[in-house]
């Protein structure tokens, strides 16, 4: 059995499949776990590229998040964010965020510690048997954006491919912006609505506790889909969005800007997610909100799935 993607999707698919006793390999192209939950070190320091923060209502992942919050690795945010617009400030109260001081990564690690996750591994083909990249399986779930995998799948697969050829996915950039020193006013996160350049502006000094100096931008879609090809060249202009938003008058390090080709999906779907006849699993937050919880959701049912399939 083979998982494709070591975001939250796919770690949760494999663990209900190894907690089952069935032998199961998770590949994974980049050089570590995390998908979308990404984070990345800069100076030692960590902070947040993808989700921004994650939410909970169901039960299930309640008991999850418990675990990272014992562990140390999670702990409530905050359950008010504001919203800048053309009306300006608005308080936005809503459900408690959560963050994770070590990275949002950290989370997915911390659900992968007993995994056998090959990083690095490019899968380039899977076929009907099924095979991946030749090799016999007794199943295959794909966990990664539907324009990914759908890069993957012979079209003999047409079941697999007609689901991942459905989804609608949008860009966005992410940049990290590190300020010589704190002279926002208190926001902790903030939807920017209408603007040509952000959609979502966080402070990760805040979200991660220690209180760096440090706002990580999310751009809009439309910003993001024009500089796709070079993202680092978008960084001056949504470092001087950000400025203009706040009312900044110091100029901020650019610190990184990361391009997601394929950010959020368009939810819709029916079920949490797909198995077909011919084995292929297909996981992911497409197949309901686009929330850390329904991309953990997902993955768990996929893998219960299969343990019923398989009969683990």
């Amino acid at each position: 059995m083979v998982v494709v993607g070591a975001g939250i999707a796919g770690v949760a698919c494999a663990v209900e499949l190894v907690r089952a006793g069935i032998s199961v390999q998770v590949r994974e192209r980049a050089r570590v776990s995390g998908g979308r939950m990404a984070s990345k070190r800069f100076d030692g320091r960590p902070a947040d590229l993808g989700a921004a923060y994650f939410t909970l209502s169901h039960p299930d992942f309640a008991e999850v998040v418990e675990g990272w919050r014992a562990a140390g690795l999670a702990r409530e945010w905050t359950d008010a964010l504001v919203a800048y617009g053309p009306e300006g400030r608005q308080e936005l109260p809503g459900p408690t965020r959560w963050a994770a001081p070590g990275g949002l990564r950290s989370l997915v690690e911390h659900l992968a510690r007993d995994l056998p996750v090959t990083h690095d591994r490019l899968v380039l083909t899977v076929e009907p048997g099924p095979r991946v990249d030749g090799q016999d399986c007794a199943a295959v779930a794909l966990a990664m954006p539907g324009p990914q995998a759908a890069l993957l799948l012979d079209p003999a697969l047409a079941a697999a491919t007609r689901v991942v050829t459905a989804q609608q996915w949008s860009p966005a950039l992410a940049a990290v912006l590190r300020f010589p020193q704190r002279r926002w006013s208190d926001f902790r996160g903030a939807f920017v609505n209408g603007h040509p350049v952000l959609a979502l502006l966080c402070d990760d000094g805040d979200r991660r506790g220690d209180g760096a100096p440090v706002l990580v931008a999310h751009t809009t879609p439309e910003f993001a889909a024009g500089h796709l090809l070079q993202p680092t060249a978008a960084g001056p202009a949504v470092e001087q969005a950000v400025r203009d938003l706040l009312g900044l008058p110091e100029p901020a390090e650019l610190v990184h800007v990361h391009r997601w080709t394929y950010a959020k999906p368009a939810a819709g779907g029916d079920g949490t997610y797909h198995l077909d006849d011919d084995g292929i699993g297909i996981a992911g937050d497409a197949f309901g909100k686009p929330r850390v919880q329904s991309a953990w959701l997902s993955g768990r049912d996929l893998g219960r799935a299969l343990v019923d399939r398989l009969g683990g």
